[in-house]
Parts: C-alpha cells; structure tokens; sequence
C-alpha cells in the first residue's frame, strides 16, 4: 500500500470521540496507519475524519476495511446507485424522524451490527447536530447492587422486518449489560422506551421504572459528546458500546449523510 503522511489523533472529550487529523480517505491507506486508527478505534469508540468530501466508491472501500458491508434488500429503494450497502440519509421532517432518541442500531437484529459510518454531503446552515454516549461509562456510574441487577436480565426489542415483501413484527432478547468481544468491557444495552417494552422475567409495570431510570441515567452529560457536523465530515462509531441521538432542530432545511453499516469486528 502507498505510505500516508503521518495522522494525528485529537481527544474530542473526556467521554468519547477523537478527530483524526491528516489522513486521506480518499486514498489508500497504508497498514501502520490503519493500526492506528483500529487503536483509536478501540480507544475512543468515536471517530470523525474532517474536510473528507468523499465520495460513495471511497467511503465503501473505506467502509471494506473494517468488515463486510450490510446489505438490506428491503432497504434497496433508499440506497446510492451502484453502492447497496450505502443508503442515504435526507431530511424527512421532524414528525418522521426515528432517531431522535437515545438508542443503539438495528437493537432487534439478532446481532446488531458493529460499526457504522456517515459521510456527510449537504448540511443545514445551522443544527442538526448528532450526539453519542459512552455505555461503558454509563454502566462503571452505576451502584455495584444494580450492575448486580442487571447483569442477570435481558431486555425485550421491539423492530419491524420485511421478509418476503411481508412486514412482520419481531422481538429480540439481548442482555442489558453486554460484553464487548474486542476490549472485553461492560456496556450498557438499552434503547428508546417504545421500543424497550420490558425486561426478561418481569411485566411491564416491574420493567418500566428500571428501563426508565437507565434511559435518563444514559444521557447524563459526562457520558456525552455532542457533534457539530460540518462539510465533508466522516464520523464512525462502534454501535456495541455508544448509544447515539440525532437532534431534528433544523426545520425543513437540506440534510443528507451517507451511511453505511459494516459487519465484523475490526481488522487488525
């Protein structure tokens, strides 16, 4: 591979995110380098790549380095010609917004998967910010009783499938503390209430005032780093371990990022 000018990788808060600085996505990327940024990786959870500009064909090879792509065939209608595992992310109004809250993607997937990238190409003069919390962080801020408590219960949910042109409803059992197969780490596991009806072994009216408490727990601000996006930012994040929520305070202006979900754990 072609030997890349050295990177520099910049802390964004206390909590989470670093901002890689003199790397070119574009480009290829030589083994040194991506040992660094797998380390970041693993480091920050968080990574943004400013003043990127790049393009559908660089962020899939891009996206390749880290595991295969997430290819939804349901999801084709909304995907970058020639590139299905890139789906595009506009603006679809405030009332149609499904992630303006706390939560980890694809939560009722039986394996939710690991990374997810955004390439941004049209922003709004102002907000439409993103926001991503540390679980890992979250999860040490809790009592030893209730990191006891919840390490033996899983929680319920709740997602819609399309198999077969049919839409189906389905509900996923995953543990609330998870163990990250990389760092080997306690993270908490929980999403959004509507789609948290309860926990294994409990009704909803035992489940809810814990799956409440965890969700307010979750958005304490030494958890979070907030993400003023900006034109041709890259930003990627390790769905195990962060949570994230996408403010929708930017009316009908322009907004499109292009995402695309990678399979597989790092490479290294």
């Amino acid at each position: 591979m072609t030997k890349r000018s050295p990177i520099e990788i910049r802390p964004l808060s206390p909590a989470v995110g670093a901002e890689v600085v003199g790397l070119d996505l574009s480009q290829p990327i030589d083994g040194e380098s991506f040992g660094r940024l797998v380390q970041a990786f693993t480091d920050h959870c968080l990574l943004v790549f400013p003043a990127q500009q790049l393009e559908p064909a660089a962020q899939w090879s891009f996206g390749c380095l880290w595991g295969e792509p997430l290819v939804v065939p349901y999801l084709a209608p909304h995907a970058v010609t020639g590139f299905p595992g890139i789906l595009r992310v506009p603006n679809m109004g405030k009332a149609e917004t499904l992630t303006e809250n706390w939560h980890f993607d694809s939560a009722f997937f039986e394996e939710p998967p690991p990374i997810a990238i955004l390439a941004a190409q049209e922003l709004p003069p102002i907000g439409g910010d993103t926001m991503w919390s540390n679980m890992y962080r979250a999860y040490e801020a809790l009592s030893p009783a209730m990191q006891l408590l919840l390490g033996q219960v899983r929680a319920a949910f709740t997602g819609t499938r399309v198999d077969d042109g049919e839409r189906r409803d389905v509900v996923t059992m995953h543990p609330v503390v998870r163990i990250h197969p990389v760092t080997g780490k306690r993270a908490l596991a929980i999403g959004r209430i509507e789609s948290v009806p309860h926990l294994e072994g409990m009704t909803p009216d035992e489940s809810r005032p814990i799956i409440e408490f965890l969700y307010r727990h979750v958005a304490r601000p030494e958890f979070v780093h907030r993400h003023h996006w900006r034109r041709g930012d890259v930003v990627m994040w390790d769905n195990r371990c962060l949570l994230h929520y996408a403010v929708h305070d930017y009316g009908d202006a322009p907004r499109l990022l292009h995402r695309m979900t990678v399979l597989g754990a790092p490479c290294t």
